[in-house]
């Protein structure tokens, strides 16, 4: 199903400017940075054994500093 705006409808839209940039820092200038650090890990062993199972749930921690 495919939606289609009336030209009515198209010309009701409008737009919203964003704050100042000035009003999104704290005192460091324009200086906004991020620092991501995402990790999975999962272990599984099956070791010396015939027509067994080993199976493993994953972990997975993400840390995000914004300064």
């Amino acid at each position: 199903m495919r939606n289609v705006l009336s030209i009515a409808e198209l010309e009701s839209e409008h737009t919203e400017l964003l704050p100042v940039r000035e009003t999104l820092t704290f005192g460091f200038g324009n200086q906004n940075w991020a620092a991501i650090y995402a990790s999975n890990s999962s272990l599984a062993l099956n070791a010396a054994s015939l027509a067994s199972m080993a199976s493993s749930a994953a972990v997975q921690t993400v840390v995000v500093t914004q300064g």
